[in-house]
């Protein structure tokens, strides 16, 4: 399916009373997942075995670019899968992880190997906690470790990425949107929607 262009800009996402600014571009996006993608290279040796999965829905676009790369720079192509975390989820109602249920995709041959879970954003780490739950429930890799484009702060449980494309400093309140022009039908970007403050 095609998408149709776009004229959205940053300030449209941002509802009365919310400022809304590009945080990070296409070019930024790029280069911070290149980026990610030499790290792994370096912190895992055995990249036949490597197993990278998304978390969706961007989490999954941000894993397919990270294996492309890979592939590109080491002529190896880690095993790419999908780690659905909507039922294990503890934040949302029954109802609401019904309906954002996608299927988890992994190799068969899962157990012993090492996995590198991908997020668009890392914020309370809640997302993170139910994917490596959803994980624990098909098999046991080696190890797991975790990689995010961005890294809002304000964790709830104690949980840190390994590997960051960009630390972005936000208040609870704050909202930051991911957008990826495959999926959007507008050019890659984050942006970071901010609640305004009431001048006196």
């Amino acid at each position: 399916m095609k998408h149709e262009p776009s004229t959205k800009t940053p300030e449209s996402l941002a509802f009365s009373g919310e400022e809304a600014s590009v945080v990070m571009d296409a070019d930024d996006i790029r280069k911070a997942i290149r980026r990610i993608a030499h790290e792994i290279i370096e912190q895992n040796k055995d990249l036949k075995r490597l197993v990278i999965a998304g978390i969706p829905t961007r989490g999954k676009i941000i894993a397919q670019r990270i294996v492309s790369h890979i592939a590109e720079i080491e002529g190896v192509s880690p095993s790419l899968g999908v780690v659905d975390v909507s039922m294990h989820r503890d934040d949302l109602s029954t109802r609401a992880r019904v309906s954002m249920l996608e299927l988890t995709e992994l190799p068969l041959d899962f157990d012993g190997r090492p996995l590198v879970l991908i997020d668009d954003v890392l914020f309370t780490g809640r997302s993170c906690r139910a994917a490596m739950d959803a994980v624990a429930s098909f098999g046991r890799p080696s190890r797991i470790q975790l990689a995010a484009l961005v890294d809002r702060g304000h964790r709830e449980l104690p949980i840190r990425a390994d590997f960051i494309g960009k630390n972005v400093p936000t208040a609870t309140t704050d909202r930051i949107r991911v957008r990826f022009e495959q999926l959007d039908g507008v050019p890659d970007s984050v942006t970071l929607i901010r609640t305004s403050t009431p001048s006196r």
